[in-house]
């Protein structure tokens, strides 16, 4: 009699498939196998046959779906299918658990790789342009005949306010995109506005050298040092000090200055920050978000969305949703579902005009017309000048009084010219023009936006375990209605030189901007260390 023996890497995923390579040599020959397969079958039922009754086990199959590299491991074997036999050696059991784990991992991560393929590929977030979105791409990319993408020759007043010590900005890629945006739009459409300040010789030297090259109308100013002393003051723990916000306010409508002196009337206004940004998209954000009819559109402003690395959104502070909501996690899809959905909606419909009640992201087109003053015109109709702060054009930066109350520049310019209309703003975010603040990151953008609607359960569960978005105690309230609200009374003899009072007052348009919380500008600033400290608010309010 002749006996065949399994070989240590011969496998067969069949029921007579059962030892490890440790094992063979106490394996049955064929013989006595067949001799029980006989005994076996005269127990079948009538008809019934022997592959019907004895079926391999299910982890069989999960072992042939298994790389060739893992099935070819000795402990990959398993006991023999239908044997009512316990292996003579029972210290493999934490090895099999192993290999169980080891093979979940595999089904785990490559399960994993093919999501992330298949969304990336064939679900892109954000990648595919909308069909005039496409045309101005093309007309800016067949020509290069001054003002190419600005085809209604409408006027652009472009604004910044810079900070940049060494002058790297204003003689780097900043002012690249700035001088291939201006011949986008056509020099004789365009105006640009520059203000630098304590930003050093090397700053100075570089704006002069981009004053040089500007092709159009301009106001580029550089001033060695701002003075705050003119600036509005807080009293705090017997000092006199300015709200940082108050600061940003003042160096940014130093920058629409000229709007007061030229004869130009603009239809947009382009606010830029120091971030690098695609011309073409900066063209795209003014004459492509929110469209109506040939190519006209129709926004109060629209904003960029900033990234501070590939994957995470930067300007939180300035942004609200729909319904004055805060961000939830600064990845997409950036708006929490607790809030308001109409915004979270927006963005996982891909939609190009995010419905918002501010942004900002770095780079924001208005409607010229809130910040030039218009003889013979209606005046504008606004949620600032609905009640008593009775705002109107020219509209311009401004910052919270409250002491402990802070609210962004950004935002509140917006919620002051936003329409009072309600959950219609007239303020729009668009997530197909994006910005960065180096270009490296901006390198990456058009990369990662391909999978980031695979964040979107990550984004949701994360939201819900820390509670966005966050609470704001007059996100509720209606504009010019009386409210009582916690606000801070100064009175010297208390030990933080005052307190938290309710108060009834009349309640703001732009409640829904604010936080809890004091920034304050620094006077004598060390290399190296930014120019604003925060001061914790006392204990005693919301």
């Amino acid at each position: 009699m002749s006996y065949s023996y399994r070989q240590p890497n011969e496998y067969e995923l069949s029921r007579t498939s059962a030892y490890s390579s440790d094992e063979i040599e106490d394996s049955l020959p064929y013989d006595d196998e067949d001799a029980d397969r006989d005994d076996f079958q005269t127990h079948l039922l009538t008809g019934q046959s022997v592959s019907s009754a004895v079926k391999p086990p299910i982890s069989s199959h999960s072992i042939a779906l298994a790389p060739a590299w893992l099935r070819k491991q000795p402990r990959l074997q398993r006991s023999r299918a239908g044997s009512n036999r316990l292996p003579r050696r029972y210290g493999r059991a934490p090895r099999s658990l192993l290999r169980a784990f080891i093979l979940l991992c595999y089904v785990f991560c490559t399960s994993i790789a093919a999501i992330v393929i298949v969304g990336g590929v064939f679900f892109p977030g954000y990648t595919h342009l909308p069909p005039h979105y496409q045309a101005l791409r093309e007309r800016a990319l067949a020509s290069q005949e001054p003002g190419r993408a600005n085809i209604h020759n409408q006027k652009v007043f472009i604004a910044a306010s810079i900070y940049d010590k060494g002058g790297k900005l204003l003689s780097g890629n900043w002012a690249q995109n700035v001088l291939d945006l201006i011949e986008l739009l056509g020099p004789k459409n365009t105006f640009l506005s520059i203000y630098v300040n304590d930003s050093g010789p090397e700053a100075q030297e570089a704006l002069e050298g981009l004053e040089q090259r500007v092709p159009c109308e301009h106001a580029l100013v550089f001033q060695d040092h701002l003075n705050i002393d003119n600036l509005p003051h807080i009293h705090i723990y017997g000092q006199e000090r300015v709200k940082r916000i108050e600061y940003l306010a003042e160096v940014r409508n130093r920058a629409l200055a000229p709007l007061d002196a030229v004869d130009t009337t603009f239809d947009k206004l382009l606010y830029l920050n120091d971030v690098v940004f695609h011309p073409i998209e900066a063209a795209q954000l003014l004459f492509s978000t929110h469209t109506v009819t040939n190519e006209v559109t129709d926004y109060r402003a629209a904003c960029a969305v900033d990234f501070i690395n590939p994957f995470k959104f930067y300007d939180t502070f300035a942004t609200r949703d729909a319904e004055g909501y805060s961000m939830g996690l600064p990845f997409y899809p950036w708006f929490a579902a607790g809030g308001d959905e109409t915004s979270h909606n927006d963005v996982l419909e891909g939609k190009d005009a995010v419905r918002v009640k501010s942004c900002w992201g770095g780079m924001v087109t208005f409607d010229a017309r809130f910040f030039q003053k218009r003889p013979g015109h209606a005046e504008l109709v606004t949620a600032g000048n609905q009640g008593p702060s009775n705002l109107s054009a020219p509209y311009r930066f401004r910052a919270e009084k409250d002491q402990y109350w802070d609210a962004s520049e950004c935002c509140l310019i917006q919620a002051d010219i936003q329409s009072p209309e309600p959950r219609n703003s007239g303020i729009y975010m668009n997530p197909f023009v994006r910005v960065a603040y180096d270009s490296t990151t901006l390198s990456w953008l058009s990369f990662t936006r391909r999978f980031e609607r695979l964040y979107t359960p990550i984004h949701w569960l994360i939201d819900v375990s820390t509670s966005k978005p966050k609470f704001n105690p007059r996100r509720h309230e209606e504009p010019w209605q009386q409210v009582e609200e916690a606000v801070w009374v100064p009175d010297e003899s208390l030990p933080n030189n005052g307190s938290f009072h309710q108060v009834m007052r009349t309640a703001s348009h732009a409640g829904f901007c604010g936080r809890r919380g004091l920034a304050l500008i620094k006077e004598n600033v060390n290399e190296g260390e930014r120019n604003w400290e925060v001061v914790p608010a006392p204990s005693g309010a919301l």
